[in-house]
């Protein structure tokens, strides 16, 4: 399982304005895109996704910018994820509407899907935005031999 581009930048970004949280003024997707590395219009999609989905509140005009929602521990990995890529999903016949599986009629497997959703869903969860946001504890430095 590997996440998208777009959500490890959503992750990337979001991460970035949380070290911002506290600060004066606004954020905008042209700082942060310059601090990330994001390309610009990438940025301003994420910025786009994140703000539907409730987790940066902005606002336009002069002196306009966005703005994380909630602190940073209360926003997870999870809720980044699902606001670029939908609800968490290993296979696609977790979804009521899907029926493209040629094994669906079978499958012994399927009903235990959304318990491996979940868990997946729940390690993103226990995941804050805040802890993404801390600088990296140092490595233990290893003595040198003599």
């Amino acid at each position: 399982m590997r996440l998208s581009s777009l959500a490890d930048y959503a992750v990337v970004m979001m991460s970035a304005a949380a070290r911002h949280c506290g600060g004066a003024g606004r954020l905008n997707a042209t700082l942060l895109a310059e601090e990330t590395g994001v390309p610009l219009p990438t940025a301003q999609k994420l910025v786009s996704r994140l703000s539907a989905a409730g987790l940066i509140a902005s606002a336009r005009g002069t002196g306009g910018g966005f703005r994380l929602s909630r602190p940073p521990s209360a926003i997870s990995l999870a809720d980044i994820v699902e606001a670029v890529e939908g609800p968490i999903q290993m296979t696609s016949c977790v979804e009521g509407s899907r029926h493209d599986c040629a094994i669906e009629g079978n499958c012994q497997v399927r009903p235990h899907w959304g318990v491996v959703n979940e868990a997946v869903r729940g390690a993103l969860a226990g995941v804050s935005l805040a802890h993404l946001s801390r600088a990296p504890a140092s490595p233990a430095r290893v003595p040198e031999q003599v």
